[in-house]
C-alpha cells in the first residue's frame, strides 16, 4: 500500500491544571490515504473532537497541550512546524469544517469577506479576484442567489447555507485532507444528506482525503471507505466500513451497531450501552470499556489491553477477540 497522507503516531493531548491531568487523546495511531474517507466514530468524550484539533494544532491553550507523538503529513511532522509554517498549512493544505457554523462564522464579516480572505491570504489574490473566485465556489456548493450571499452576514443565512458556506471556505483553496466535525449537526434530514453527496462529490472530483468526525452511524455507513472507533481517548478498533457494519469484533463496537434502531425488530424499548464514558481525569487501570463491557473477565479490569491485528487491516484493542 501507498505511503499514507496523514500518519498520526502515538498520539497525546492532555489537559493539565494544578488538580488533575486530562487525558483526552491518549495514544492513537491513524492512517489517511489520498482520496479516502475516514470516519472516527465514538460517544460524546472519546476525543473524537480533540483529535481533529490536534491534527490543525488548535488545540486550546494554555491548559491543552500535545504531549507526544507524530503527525506527518505528505511527509512532513506538523509537530515539528514553526506556528507561521502550520499558519500557511490551514486552509491550504489542510481544512476543517466545524461543528456549528454559526459560532466559527465571524458575525461582523460578509461572507465574501470570509471567504476570499483565504483566497488573499494562500493564493495572492487581489479583493476582486478573490470575491469572484467566491462566488464561482458558493456556486459549486449549490448556494443560490451567490453574487448576492457575499454581500451578507451568517445570521441573515438558514443553518443549512452557513454550512455550505463553511465547506466552501473549506475547499476554496483545494486542500489535500478536508476534516469535517459532525458536518450535519442540527441539520434537517433533506439538507444533510445534500451536504453528504457535496463531500463525495468534492472528494471525486479533487481527490481529497476526508477525515469526517460523526456519532450517526448511518452517515457512516453513506459515507466512509474506513472507520476508526474510538473510546475512552484511545482506538478500539480499525477496519474498513463494510466489514464493521458486519463482522465488529470489539464489544464496544458491536454495542454502537445494537444502539442503531432497526424496522425489522419489533421492540418496546431500545437499546443502549449502560453506564457513561470514564473520566478523562481517572482511567481504570484495565480495559476503560470493561465496567460496561457485558464479556468482561477479572483480567480485563488489571491488565490493559494492546491495540492488534486480527485480521489484515483489521485491528482491535481487545484480549478477548481473536
Amino acid at each position: 500500500m501507498a505511503e499514507p497522507l496523514l500518519a498520526i503516531r502515538d498520539l497525546k493531548t492532555y489537559f493539565v491544571s494544578k488538580h488533575a491531568e486530562v487525558r483526552a487523546v491518549d495514544g492513537i495511531d491513524i492512517d489517511v490515504q489520498k482520496g479516502q474517507i475516514v470516519c472516527i466514530v465514538g460517544e460524546s468524550g472519546c476525543g473524537k473532537s480533540m483529535t481533529s484539533l490536534s491534527i490543525m494544532r488548535l488545540v486550546p491553550k494554555p491548559r491543552g497541550k500535545i504531549v507526544n507523538g507524530e503527525i506527518l503529513f505528505d511527509g512532513k511532522d506538523l509537530l515539528k512546524l514553526s506556528d507561521r509554517e502550520m499558519a500557511d498549512m490551514r486552509g491550504s493544505e489542510i481544512s476543517m469544517i466545524f461543528q456549528e457554523p454559526m459560532t466559527a462564522l465571524n458575525p461582523v464579516l460578509t461572507i465574501g469577506t470570509q471567504i476570499s480572505e483565504i483566497l488573499i491570504r494562500h493564493r495572492g489574490m487581489n479583493k476582486r479576484q478573490a470575491l469572484d473566485k467566491a462566488v464561482e465556489m458558493l456556486k459549486f456548493v449549490g448556494v443560490p442567489r451567490a453574487n448576492e450571499i457575499i454581500h451578507e452576514f451568517p445570521h441573515q443565512l438558514s443553518g443549512g447555507l452557513r454550512q455550505r458556506v463553511m465547506i466552501a471556505m473549506a475547499m476554496i483553496c483545494e486542500p489535500k485532507l478536508l476534516i469535517a466535525d459532525e458536518p450535519t449537526t442540527a441539520l434537517d434530514v433533506t439538507i444533510q444528506a445534500q451536504v453528504l453527496e457535496l463531500m463525495k462529490k468534492m472528494r471525486d472530483e479533487t481527490g481529497t482525503a476526508i477525515i469526517m468526525i460523526t456519532h450517526d452511524l448511518g452517515v457512516v455507513a453513506d459515507m466512509a471507505d474506513h472507520v476508526v472507533v474510538m473510546y475512552a481517548g484511545q482506538v478500539v478498533e480499525s477496519v474498513d466500513a463494510d466489514t464493521v457494519f458486519e463482522q465488529p469484533k470489539h464489544p464496544y463496537t458491536r454495542a454502537l451497531m445494537d444502539s442503531i434502531p432497526s424496522l425489522e425488530e419489533d421492540k418496546d424499548v431500545l437499546y443502549s450501552i449502560p453506564g457513561t464514558v470514564p473520566s478523562a481525569a481517572n482511567f481504570p487501570k484495565g480495559c476503560r470499556f470493561a465496567e460496561r463491557c457485558p464479556l468482561a473477565q477479572p483480567s480485563c479490569f488489571e491488565k490493559a489491553p494492546e491495540l492488534r491485528e486480527v485480521a489484515p487491516g483489521h485491528l482491535v484493542r481487545c484480549d478477548l477477540v481473536s
